[in-house]
């Protein structure tokens, strides 16, 4: 998701839920974090929005101390830093390319394939692998249609991709909490997938998005382990921890993500309750 809708997000939490955002902010630096030895089956990321007030930088020293190789949905101004602390850019953020009005409609095709077809090949040029796309809102359009319209834009978009060997990912999101957005459920991002019939458009499987409108999470990532390019993890309910208040066991959905075959990363996206402690148990939690 976009930095300004990330944002967006951020600010219709409760008041709860900003000021564990605060706290965050004021945990702790790189130099005081013991670091961890990983088994690496699962190679892991963290979204860098959610960790809002870290200076990117002390941040990236963070992600290393932890074991993990890359940062999440950076801007292309940032890739530079994230690359200089010897980490990847798992997903980069398309300015311009927001949430509402996506690929489902024809009209918003003409501003959105310049904008990729100007990133590409910078991506490529800095080796970032995944940029990130959105099926936009419904307004009344029906799901086979929005299916047929983002299937015409995103075909145009092969091309270069396939050229650069770079992925555009379409995340999955709920729309309870992203009102109308069409992209909501496997099956019609599946579809897509298919559909575009490319190794360079896939599919970003949020579990905490796809538990709150299909659930199931499980048997989705078997049946469509074959456009699946990303994952993002966080708690359900609240978004929070990966802890025992939230109804997913994530040990055994990451090792089903790993039985898949996945060479990916998987990303985590969540609300810390107790900052960096919070992603260090994430962390542990999802090396299986």
């Amino acid at each position: 998701m976009p930095t300004l809708s990330r944002r967006t997000l951020i600010k219709t939490l409760t008041v709860a839920g900003a000021a564990v955002l605060t706290d965050v902010s004021a945990a702790q630096n790189a130099s005081e974090i013991e670091g961890l030895t990983l088994k690496g089956n699962i190679r892991q990321s963290v979204s860098k929005w959610c960790f809002g007030s870290f200076p990117l930088a002390e941040f990236c020293k963070i992600c290393k101390k932890l074991g993990l190789v890359a940062v999440d949905l950076i801007d292309p101004k940032d890739w530079d830093t994230v690359h200089q602390h010897g980490l990847e850019v798992s997903m980069s953020n398309v300015p311009g390319a927001g949430i509402p009005k996506g690929f489902n409609r024809i009209e918003h095709h003409d501003f959105l394939l310049p904008i990729y077809e100007k990133l590409i090949p910078q991506a490529a040029e800095k080796n970032v692998k995944n940029l990130i796309c959105f099926s936009g809102n419904r307004d009344g359009l029906d799901d086979e249609k929005g299916v047929e319209n983002c299937v015409i834009g995103l075909k145009k978009l092969m091309p270069s991709a396939e050229k650069h060997g770079v992925n555009i990912v379409m995340e999955l999101l709920n729309s309870k909490g992203h009102k109308d957005y069409q992209a909501d459920h496997t099956a019609w991002g599946g579809s897509v997938a298919r559909k575009v019939g490319s190794e360079r458009f896939k599919l970003l499987y949020d579990i905490y998005h796809m538990q709150r409108m299909d659930g199931d999470i499980i048997e989705n990532i078997r049946t469509y382990k074959d456009v699946i390019g990303h994952y993002h993890t966080a708690g359900n309910p609240g978004r929070k921890d990966l802890d025992d208040t939230q109804e997913l066991h994530y040990p055994a959905i990451i090792k089903a993500i790993k039985d898949t075959g996945y060479k990916g990363i998987v990303a985590h996206e969540f609300l810390p309750k107790k900052g960096i402690e919070s992603l260090r148990n994430a962390v542990l939690l999802c090396d299986v």
